[in-house]
């Protein structure tokens, strides 16, 4: 490409030119040649496409143990593994140019990607000590940005949720720390949560917080639906539990839910439908409810074919993740994974995913990646 017509037009031109191309097609441009991929991580071109690209919505893998890193190493353990619906194919989004030691990708919002990073590389030494720290990142721009240090039992014990761009809760049972860019202090506030039992699947919506709770006896559990806010969490740590006449045993015909975030500040609920009310009852599928937060009403949005929950009926555990239109399971010896989505009519579909990257015991973990070309705040 050193000799490449392209190199003779000016910056602003070729800017011009590659804006007009899809994010997908932007990305892969980008590994055409080192000239082009600085062009299009420049400063000037994220501006110009920042209102005009869509996101390019992903499945993204956790990696099944934290990722240990070496000064230039450039294999796929050094990456992230990112399913495209769309195209049906796996690829991986290279993370080696982190200066890091170990990380472990946890969640993502508005195409930055957040992650629980210890020490520095030998290359790197004044990154920072052998603390847990959370570090939030753009892959497709290499750019990253190190939160305020924390201590190890939050990254142990916390469930992070990201909001808006430097709008992170990391939330336990007994306490929650919040971080936003935004304020002046550029550190993180601590507060009583006050939970009931250990949030199971908190998920944050906007600026609601909601999360499972098992309130029931050591012997037989009873999940109700917690809410609160950030502002309530900081001024009166005051959780409100969410339920209607209405709802019924809805709670009851769950085994194990858990919560993901859907489309339009709408809740997915996630577990196995128990066949009876005993105590040890087994499941006959799996359902995915929905519950509209201005209504508070639930409806059914899926409920997993026979032919697929075969699979996951002698599995002991399995795995939700996702969210807005897509929701994937995985199971011990499945050997791959099952996915719900959403199309445009809101008719919902099932289908497997093969080939899934890593040497996992079945039970692979994720979240959803909107991967965009934006700069970190």
């Amino acid at each position: 490409m050193e000799f490449s017509p392209l190199n003779r037009l000016p910056q602003d031109t070729l800017h011009q030119i590659f804006s007009h191309l899809t994010l997908r097609e932007i990305i892969v441009s980008k590994c055409v040649c080192k000239c082009l991929n600085a062009s299009l991580s420049s400063p000037a071109f994220l501006q110009l496409i920042s209102t005009q690209q869509p996101p390019l919505s992903l499945l993204a893998l956790r990696p099944s143990h934290r990722t240990h890193t070496h000064p230039h190493n450039n294999n796929s353990s050094c990456a992230l593994h990112v399913f495209d619906t769309m195209l049906n194919y796996w690829f991986r989004f290279p993370l080696s140019f982190l200066p890091f030691r170990s990380h472990y990708p946890i969640t993502s919002s508005h195409g930055l990607l957040y992650l629980w990073a210890e020490g520095p590389t030998s290359a790197s030494p004044q990154s920072g000590n052998n603390r847990k720290t959370l570090i939030v990142c753009n892959p497709l721009t290499r750019q990253f940005k190190l939160l305020p240090q924390l201590g190890s039992a939050w990254s142990k014990h916390g469930s992070v949720l990201v909001g808006s761009p430097n709008q992170v809760l990391v939330l336990t049972e007994l306490a929650a720390i919040y971080f936003s860019g935004s304020t002046t202090a550029n550190n993180w506030l601590k507060f009583s949560s006050n939970l009931p039992s250990k949030p199971r699947s908190p998920i944050l919506i906007s600026d609601t917080i909601l999360a499972l709770c098992d309130v029931g006896s050591p012997w037989r559990s009873q999940w109700k639906l917690f809410r609160s806010t950030v502002k309530d969490l900081q001024f009166s740590q005051q959780w409100t539990r969410l339920e209607k006449h209405e709802w019924g045993d809805i709670f009851d015909i769950m085994k194990r839910p858990r919560l993901l975030a859907g489309k339009n500040d709408k809740v997915l609920m996630i577990g196995g439908l128990k066949s009876s009310y005993s105590l040890h009852s087994t499941c006959s599928t799996i359902v995915i409810l929905r519950l509209d937060m201005e209504s508070l009403e639930w409806d059914e949005a899926g409920r997993m074919p026979p032919e697929m929950f075969r699979y996951f009926q002698d599995s002991s555990k399995f795995k939700v993740f996702g969210g807005g239109s897509r929701v994937c399971f995985s199971g011990k010896r499945v050997g791959r994974l099952a996915l719900w989505e959403e199309n445009e009519c809101g008719k919902g579909e099932w289908r497997w995913i093969s080939g899934v990257p890593g040497n996992s015991d079945g039970l692979y973990r994720g979240f959803v990646f909107e991967a965009q070309l934006n700069t970190v705040p």
